[in-house]
């Protein structure tokens, strides 16, 4: 019958004729130590079938092997993604991911970080926001942290950001390019950076062909499918509905996309949409959804290496303040106003043909 007994770390230093001190050094990488001190132990480690106790290690490096990840909600598919990238990252160099949601709630955010504390090597959070001061008296000091999709304010954390404006003024000149002129915005959240700095994109395309952008066709949205339905579902309700419609970010597209269908306007013969984020579900559509493509699950586990780089050296380093350049990905959502003016013809009027 095969023993149950786990060898200790002092069986090991006993078989191989080293002290205990020594076996932790060879087994943490830390400390000089001769090679063949390094062979025994390692000879003994594998003889015995000795495992390290994650607790103990933790005492003697003062790691934990885990990263924190706070985030303002763990559902829908853009959070997914994020996380995605972090645990593939967090997995090749080693680390566990403890993900919690602050629901964008500032004393909730505290609450977390304050469970979090001494269990963590260091925090990823997402910050869109946040109040930098807040921040800067709030994290942890001796715990790095990386801040995604910060407003680019902050300098005391290394930071990476998309810069949503440029993604939004891409998305726009797109359709202004395909001729629509009354271009819709289903807005995000108030209060959120990403939101305002979208919104500020959508503007600046519209005044830079000579368009005032008009109230009516800015709707608010609060990056959910129900607002981007409720928003959708009041623009095909107009005497004038929009021949194009741009959503602050997938997830209100899709909701949008599902009012117009109800309405009866068909997308793109009679309305073109455009969303921001390039989630997976976006290119699985029908038709298929034109958006801003965001590298989401790259984005993470850039964040995860930079820690982890950080963790490494040891040392305090020079911020790093990273911005990711979005792109458009076109796809079947999309249709110039020429081709929409014709397909909306056709379908009135399915037994004329062209003289």
């Amino acid at each position: 019958m095969q023993s149950s007994h786990s060898p200790s770390i002092y069986e090991v230093a006993s078989s191989a004729g080293v002290s205990v001190a020594t076996v932790s050094r060879v087994l943490n990488g830390k400390g000089p130590v001769s090679e063949e001190a390094r062979r025994r132990v390692l000879g003994a480690v594998e003889a015995l079938g000795y495992v390290p106790h994650s607790a103990a290690r933790s005492l003697s490096t003062r790691r934990t092997m885990s990263i924190g990840v706070l985030l303002p909600d763990v559902h829908g598919a853009f959070f997914s993604e994020i996380v995605r990238g972090i645990d593939l990252a967090a997995r090749a160099a080693g680390y566990h991911v403890l993900v919690s949601g602050s629901h964008s709630d500032l004393a909730e955010t505290t609450a977390v970080l304050q469970a979090l504390h001494g269990r963590i090597d260091g925090l990823i959070l997402l910050t869109a926001g946040i109040d930098a001061g807040w921040l800067r008296s709030t994290l942890p000091r001796r715990v790095p942290a990386v801040l995604l999709y910060n407003s680019g304010t902050d300098q005391n954390h290394d930071t990476i950001r998309v810069d949503n404006r440029f993604g939004a003024r891409t998305a726009v000149d797109h359709l202004l390019v395909l001729g629509h002129r009354r271009i819709a915005l289903i807005r995000g959240p108030a209060g959120n950076a990403d939101a305002a700095e979208r919104l500020r994109g959508y503007r600046e395309a519209l005044a830079a062909h000579g368009l005032a952008a008009d109230p009516d066709l800015e709707l608010p949205g609060d990056f959910g499918e129900e607002s981007g339905f409720r928003a959708g579902d009041g623009l095909a309700a107009l005497a004038q509905p929009p021949t194009a419609v741009f959503a602050a970010n997938d997830a209100m597209a899709i909701g949008c996309l599902a009012a117009l269908r109800a309405r009866g306007l068909r997308v793109p013969d009679e309305v073109s949409l455009v969303g921001f984020d390039d989630i997976p579900i976006a290119r699985y559509l029908t038709p298929a959804l034109t958006t801003v493509q965001v590298p989401i699950a790259e984005i993470g586990g850039r964040a995860l290496e930079r820690l982890v780089s950080v963790l490494q050296d040891g040392r305090e380093t020079a911020k790093r303040h990273d911005v990711v350049t979005p792109t458009l990905a076109i796809r079947a959502s999309t249709a110039a106003v020429l081709e929409v003016a014709a397909r909306s013809n056709r379908s009135r009027n399915p037994g004329r043909t062209a003289s």
